[in-house]
């Protein structure tokens, strides 16, 4: 069987800025890792590569097999660290946009998203705290029939009852035939739900391992694994 995710020697360079250096791993199935990393790391650029919104200058990204492209997006639902939704918009709105644009899009799924986030259709999306958006935005990206979510700063900038709102949506929602990667620089809240871990730093990865040897070996948790390698950020 193929790996989920797998990625071979992907380097990526902005200018002078070495974003990405010779990144490879794999993902199996039925797991949620982390992708740990200080600001300017290059999560967000890895994440862009695997989704299909950004080219590798060299390497190789394929997602079941497939070779990032066009279908390969069908398997990838992608949650950026800024909303997909419009100021004017419902909450009604944003599902029915995401229902035209992915065809694989389950309302259903989506509406009981919605009553496990307390959000309601008739609510406008200007009107939502930071911490509500992020709970749509997390709706909207679990609701499509994929087999790879990625979630980039998911709990970013929101208050603990959000934070703990969208982490137990994840445990609950996630189908387990898929993965999860998720994006953060904020380990100490959301380090429970992950599977695994990859330190990403100056753009390369120094750590990837399963969490609980990490623990058992290093006997710390992943927070303060963070914290050590990225003393010097």
């Amino acid at each position: 069987m193929d790996d989920l995710l797998e990625l071979q020697n992907v380097s990526k360079r902005f200018g002078h800025k070495q974003a990405l250096n010779q990144i490879s791993f794999k993902l199996g199935e039925g797991s949620i890792t982390g992708l740990l990393g200080s600001n300017g790391s290059g999560k967000s650029t890895l994440m862009k590569l695997i989704a299909g919104l950004a080219w590798p200058d060299s390497g190789r990204i394929s997602v079941l097999g497939v070779p990032v492209g066009l279908k390969s997006k069908e398997l990838v639902s992608f949650m950026p660290d800024r909303p997909l939704t419009e100021s004017w918009m419902s909450v009604g709105d944003a599902l029915r946009f995401q229902q035209d644009f992915f065809p694989g899009f389950d309302q259903a799924k989506a509406l009981r998203m919605l009553d496990f986030m307390k959000l309601r259709t008739e609510d406008k999306v200007q009107t939502l705290s930071k911490g509500m958006s992020e709970r749509l935005q997390l709706t909207l990206a679990l609701s499509r029939r994929a087999r790879l979510y990625m979630l980039d700063e998911p709990i970013g900038g929101v208050d603990p009852v959000a934070r703990t709102k969208i982490l137990n949506a994840l445990m609950e929602f996630y189908e387990e035939d898929s993965s999860i990667l998720v994006s953060t620089h904020l380990v100490t809240d959301i380090e429970r739900i992950f599977d695994a871990v990859i330190f990403l730093k100056e753009g390369e990865i120094v750590l990837h391992r399963p969490v609980d040897e990490l623990r058992a070996e290093r006997g710390k948790s992943m927070d303060e694994l963070f914290r050590e390698v990225f003393a010097e950020c």
